[in-house]
């Protein structure tokens, strides 16, 4: 049988906001928070939510979650409930193509990508936010790709009850400056037109068969892409700049060159890149596999189109960058073909979803560029690349 006897306890105060009274003297008073119950293998959740009416057929239920005294709350002015700042705190770090999930639930919102793409965190905002103590908010790696619905975060102010000035510090704190996006956002990525360029004397002459066109192909159709010319180049110069030059007239807004990219003195593809007219040349990149990548930008009008017909076709042909000017160069270097996640992986979201790829990006992927070459390959879910 339940004990509904008074508890003569003293009450007591949570953050000068609440009392607490015996579960027996609760019927007919509000619950001021949820109250959790835990049952091995099958549920954690709350029994019973903030705002129900304590009725006496329930009192048995709270004793048996082990709920001998509730908080009542009589919030002061400057006072904040969990549920309240939670709602406050995810509006305030939330930028484009993130959304909450349902209502707080004990105190906890949680945000969820609202549309495919590429999830973005300031992670230097999201450390002062935390550093505040009071509330956190705890997140995906950054640069990590997602599908719509995924979880990507969760906020929550850490007491019951938080004092007001407390929420609208972390609010300033989320929203400081002149922000351009948000602390979380989801940013889109676009479907890739892309022009190939596989260099390599041993394969354009038949000597070995090429394996590099079918992954690329691959990876470009995972984000809905399509490939739009397959060329293969001996090791000029000016036959790899001519065939890049085709692909651009036939609408290719992603450029992808395979090969090519040591230092050895036939390997002449980062050149013929230069040569193309390429700008922001960055070689190089602080991950293995894939220390000897090569990301520049093409302008449209310095190209060098070598007649008026290319570039009639160029100026005609529906680019899909974020700015139909420039058109991104991938020169990927061989491990490509050997490895199944290499440096072009991290990349290639970012560029989608219009980031300008250049050394400090590249510098940054140092920390966690190592790939740990696993019997079972997990990426994305491993520390490649975050």
């Amino acid at each position: 049988m339940c004990d509904t006897r008074h508890d003569d306890h003293e009450e007591m105060n949570l953050a000068g906001a609440a009392r607490a009274i015996p579960v027996s003297e609760a019927v007919g008073m509000v619950l001021a928070h949820d109250a959790t119950e835990i049952r091995k293998d099958d549920f954690k959740g709350p029994a019973f939510r903030k705002g129900h009416v304590i009725r006496s057929e329930d009192i048995c239920h709270l004793q048996r979650i082990g709920k001998e005294r509730l908080f009542v709350l009589s919030l002061a002015p400057d006072d904040v409930h969990e549920d309240d700042a939670a709602v406050a705190l995810s509006r305030a770090l939330m930028g484009e193509g993130v959304a909450v999930k349902g209502e707080p639930r004990e105190g906890k919102i949680t945000i969820v990508a609202s549309r495919e793409g590429l999830l973005k965190v300031d992670q230097e905002r999201l450390k002062s936010f935390n550093m505040l103590g009071d509330v956190m908010c705890a997140t995906m790696h950054t640069n990590t790709v997602v599908s719509k619905g995924q979880e990507v975060a969760g906020t929550r102010a850490i007491p019951l009850v938080v004092k007001k000035d407390i929420i609208e510090k972390a609010v300033r704190s989320a929203e400081r400056g002149a922000r351009k996006s948000g602390v979380i956002e989801v940013k889109e990525l676009r479907k890739p037109r892309a022009g190939v360029v596989i260099t390599g004397n041993e394969v354009y002459h038949g000597r070995i068969k090429d394996a590099f066109a079918p992954i690329i192909a691959k990876k470009i159709e995972e984000y809905g892409g399509k490939i739009v010319g397959t060329y293969y180049a001996p090791d000029d110069e000016a036959f790899i700049a001519d065939r890049l030059r085709e692909l651009i007239a036939a609408g290719a807004d992603l450029l992808i060159t395979t090969g090519g990219m040591s230092v050895d003195p036939d390997d002449v593809t980062r050149f013929a890149i230069r040569s193309l007219g390429a700008t922001d040349l960055t070689y190089g990149s602080a991950v293995l596999p894939g220390a000897m990548v090569l990301v520049g930008y093409l302008s449209i009008a310095d190209c060098g189109m070598r007649n008026a017909e290319l570039r009639s076709k160029t100026e005609h042909s529906e680019l899909h960058t974020p700015n139909s000017a420039l058109i991104p160069i991938l020169g990927i270097p061989a491990c490509g073909m050997y490895h199944r996640t290499t440096v072009f992986d991290l990349i290639l979201p970012r560029v989608l979803a219009g980031e300008r790829i250049g050394r400090p990006e590249l510098a940054e992927l140092g920390h966690g560029g190592l790939c740990l070459h696993c019997t079972e390959c997990r990426w994305p879910v491993c520390p490649f690349g975050k």
